[in-house]
């Protein structure tokens, strides 16, 4: 059984997949801002592993996609120590088959390549894919695989941190949609406005981009942790994908295979 490891290291969390063909055969997360030295990365992968009732030399291959340089040595180290393959590395010179169009290419990060051509790929048409991450974004890929606008906002987390830190008195809550917006407490009050707020903020985004995409049946696609909160709540969004940035680094991967291995 040939199996690929995919890593996607963002700002909040890493999140491994294994991969057969199409089929996600298992998932992990760990926190991205806890120091971890190359062998206790290693060591996390190696259980992951072995946990999915996988041997190592059946891994074929790992891919890494990561707007987080400052952890990139020790990941590539693990990998190629207990892994024992060297990654591929989602950044220049890798082949996706989207032209980028933004006013400087660089800038855009490796998440939302890996997410804009999971996207494409998978319905080949036009889509506005929402990753719930640290932050939210709202990336446009055309029906001609051109990805070229692009909108982000401050993730749920980041509103509803920015809400109790910048007051005396209003505590910490869970982020949960109460039944009624109508709160009548504390608690349920902040929960009403950043939860509801949130709704609304993503569906104006969402509508305003269709308005002037003038693409009105653009398919409208959610990621990210975050969204498995909110995402039903959103009449725009037409499906949930969990995996869809495995997805997308497994089809990379294979447009770079026979060119990197």
């Amino acid at each position: 059984m040939s199996i690929l490891m995919t890593i996607d290291a963002g700002n909040t969390n890493i999140t491994m997949a294994l991969m057969s063909n199409d089929h996600v055969i298992g998932r992990f997360a760990i926190m991205t801002k806890t120091p971890r030295t190359s062998d206790e990365y290693g060591i996390m992968f190696k259980q992951f592993v072995e946990n999915c009732n996988i041997q190592i030399h059946e891994v074929e291959a790992v891919i890494i996609s990561s707007v987080v340089p400052t952890i990139m040595f020790q990941l590539t180290t693990a990998i190629e120590k207990y892994i024992q393959k060297k990654p591929m590395i989602i950044g220049p010179g890798v082949k996706t088959g989207i032209e980028i169009r933004a006013d400087n290419p660089k800038e855009v990060g490796a998440d939302r390549i890996v997410n804009v051509a999971s996207a494409y790929y998978t319905y080949h048409r036009s889509c506005i894919i929402v990753d719930f991450g640290t932050a939210t974004t709202f990336d446009y890929i055309s029906k001609d695989g051109i990805f070229e606008y692009t909108v982000i906002a401050p993730g749920l987390r980041i509103c509803a941190d920015a809400l109790t830190s910048s007051t005396a008195k209003l505590p910490d809550v869970e982020i949960v949609k109460p039944k009624s917006i109508l709160g009548k407490n504390t608690i349920s009050g902040m929960q009403s406005g950043i939860v509801y707020g949130y709704i609304g903020l993503v569906e104006h985004i969402i509508t305003q981009m269709k308005k002037e995409l003038k693409d009105s049946g653009c398919l409208v696609l959610a990621t990210g942790g975050m969204g498995k909160n909110i995402y039903k709540d959103i009449e725009q969004i037409e499906l949930y994908e969990e995996d869809l940035a495995a997805k997308g680094m497994r089809i990379i991967f294979e447009k770079n295979k026979r060119s990197t291995y």
